[in-house]
């Protein structure tokens, strides 16, 4: 499936230097920074610097080298803002929409990191 990027998001304006954030962490292929509606303590969007719509097109059409990096530095971030497990936190939830069922709000990939207190379940069932 071809995927249409829009370079007008806002993720690629930040990407840009037009929308100013709050960079967490930066490399050579990844951004994360704060989320500006924070949903728990701990909120922050990791985003490739790459033009992918969404996960399956970043899994399918993003370098070796994008990829690893992407995830290396949310692991990192889990571990510098001390939620996950195995350095002593209490743990944390990523997400990642794609598409209008799921309500993804930006067409740019990216995947929120949520901790630093008790998320509940992800889902309930519907009726």
């Amino acid at each position: 499936m071809a995927y249409d990027y829009d370079d007008q998001n806002i993720f690629a304006k930040i990407l840009r230097g037009e929308i100013p954030n709050q960079t967490v962490e930066e490399t050579a292929h990844t951004l994360a920074f704060n989320d500006i509606y924070p949903q728990a303590p701990v909120h922050v969007l990791v985003i490739p610097k790459g033009a992918y719509v969404c996960f399956d097109h970043f899994a399918a059409e993003a370098s070796d080298a994008e990829i690893a990096d992407f995830h290396r530095v949310a692991a990192k971030i889990c571990a510098d803002l001390g939620v996950a497990p195995d350095g002593g936190g209490a743990g944390y939830r990523t997400i990642s929409n794609a598409g209008e069922d799921a309500v993804q709000e930006v067409p740019h990939y990216h995947m929120h990191i949520l901790g630093g207190r008790p998320l509940g379940r992800m889902l309930q069932k519907a009726d």
